[in-house]
């Protein structure tokens, strides 16, 4: 399993080229957000911002 851990990486770091990878922790973490109940999606809200920015 050791093996393929460098060869995802290098395929996680090739999908997201450029802005998208800079903008992968502001998309995690919105995506973390909007999975609370009742105000997931309020809060989400700067985080998609902050992607959005980034990565237009």
């Amino acid at each position: 399993m050791t093996v393929y851990k460098p060869i995802l990486t290098v395929g996680l770091l090739l999908c997201l080229g450029g802005c998208g990878l800079f903008a992968a922790p502001c998309r995690i973490a919105s995506a973390g957000l909007d999975i609370i109940p009742v105000a997931g999606h309020v809060l989400a809200t700067p985080t998609n911002g902050c992607a959005a920015a980034i990565d237009p």
